[in-house]
């Protein structure tokens, strides 16, 4: 059977359709540079293709798309490119299987089964059922070194991996496809309906948070106006390293996230909205105003950009598409404390709030209508810790600020989840950084 085989710049998953075709050469020349580029199959007389893959090699990512003969995408198998150049771990693949040629693709009802594996042995599937809106999780039992990694082939030895979805047994000759018109791939950014690596979780509007006057929503109220941060206290960092973590987990092995500051005291303040909603109980238009984030301020300087900080474990090479790394809680929980202290500070929290001791040297229960809970202050040292309320549990991303020369200025928690920002009033788009 003869397979055809063309090369692109980018893949239009709107239209289904190769963005700026180029050359095998072009593409191999892409490939020794790490550039981002696809490879299209396609069976003769089929509008649809077989399957397509791209290869971004700077990104450790290669993904394949995998069409039926509706043009509908049925599998997403996400390869990476970690420390040994010579294989690929299967990191992560959905399948989407479609009761009949009349669903739509990704229709809410289709049956899917999602798969993730990591480098450590550790797996997860997920099956979602017709008509059910959740899933049944399953931790994967030792897998064969076959089924958790893929040999990376050389350039233009690719196999054609959906060969058994399409029913393909016969053996493959692969032609490589003309390209009509050459076209210089440039260095252009592809159209926002091509097909990219996957990203993690983005930082979003976060210098707008402590901007008064700032208009923002949060998908449930349509819009909200920044009001004036609200400074709930200081917090003294006398090691030189920021703690930030959930004090209501396990800390074996310390503080989740750590990020170097100049030794210090710094202003601790949280972020604030005010918003109206019909209260229904009252009957009424309400008007509140409720924290958005928690703050540790290391400079005025205005933040030029905005970096997740990432955990010891933590490897970016890993994430799927806005994956965030932060601290968990148990307990609607975060802190912010002096990791060099960190274990007498824990020890206090857990003696004060835990344990319910009374007079206890070092604890103070903050009860001041802020969202802080309280402090905890290690004799010894003079490092301090701050408790704040998140409005639940599960795992919050810390953001990092740096100045234009790389300096950390600031670091924030989202206590809710991250706004999107409004047009300003008089139509123009907000000046937002990050």
């Amino acid at each position: 059977m003869v397979v055809e085989v063309g090369y692109a710049q980018a893949w239009d998953l709107k239209a289904c359709a190769p963005w700026r075709p180029i050359s095998a050469e072009v593409a191999r020349e892409r490939d020794a540079a790490g550039l981002p580029y696809v490879v299209m199959y396609r069976e003769p007389g089929r509008e649809a293709p077989l399957e397509v893959r791209l290869v971004s090699w700077r990104d450790h990512y290669v993904g394949l798309w995998v069409y039926d003969a509706q043009g509908r995408r049925t599998c997403d198998l996400d390869l990476r490119l970690l420390d040994d150049p010579s294989r690929l771990l299967r990191r992560y693949s959905v399948g989407w299987y479609y009761t009949g040629p009349e669903m739509a693709e990704f229709d809410k009802a289709c049956p899917r089964v999602t798969v993730e594996l990591f480098p450590d042995g550790r797996g997860r599937r997920t099956e979602e059922r017709q008509g059910q809106g959740g899933g049944s999780h399953t931790a994967l039992p030792a897998l064969r070194d076959d089924e958790r990694w893929l040999d990376r082939p050389n350039f233009g030895q690719w196999p054609l991996l959906s060969a058994r979805v399409h029913g393909l047994v016969d053996p493959t000759a692969f032609e490589v496809a003309e390209v009509a018109v050459a076209i210089d791939p440039g260095d252009g950014d592809a159209p926002a309906t091509c097909w990219r690596p996957p990203r993690p979780a983005q930082p979003g509007p976060i210098n707008e948070l402590f901007r008064p006057g700032a208009r923002v929503t949060d998908g449930y109220h349509p819009e909200m106006t920044v009001v004036e941060p609200r400074r709930v206290g200081t917090l003294r960092v006398p090691s030189g390293r920021l703690a930030v973590s959930g004090p209501d987990i396990d800390h074996g092995d310390g503080p989740r996230i750590t990020v170097p500051i100049p030794p210090g005291e710094y202003v601790l303040d949280e972020a604030r909205v005010r918003f109206s909603y019909h209260c229904e109980w009252r009957d009424a238009e309400v008007t509140t105003t409720e924290p958005t984030a928690v703050r540790l301020l290391v400079s005025e300087t205005p933040a030029a950009t905005w970096e997740m900080a990432l955990g010891p474990d933590d490897d970016p090479r890993l994430f799927i598409e806005e994956e965030i790394a932060g601290f968990d809680t148990d307990g609607a929980t975060g802190c912010f404390a002096d990791a060099g202290a960190w274990e007498s500070l824990i020890a206090l929290f857990e003696r004060g709030l835990i344990q319910g001791e009374s007079d206890l040297d070092g604890f103070e229960d903050i009860e001041d209508g802020s969202m802080f809970m309280l402090r905890t202050r290690d004799a010894a040292s003079g490092g301090e810790l701050m408790a704040f309320a998140t409005t639940g549990d599960g795992t919050y991303p810390v953001w990092v600020g740096r100045s234009e020369a790389g300096e950390a200025i600031g670091v924030v928690v989202l206590v809710e989840g991250m706004p999107e920002l409004l047009p300003e009033q008089d139509g123009s788009p907000a000046d937002a950084v990050g």
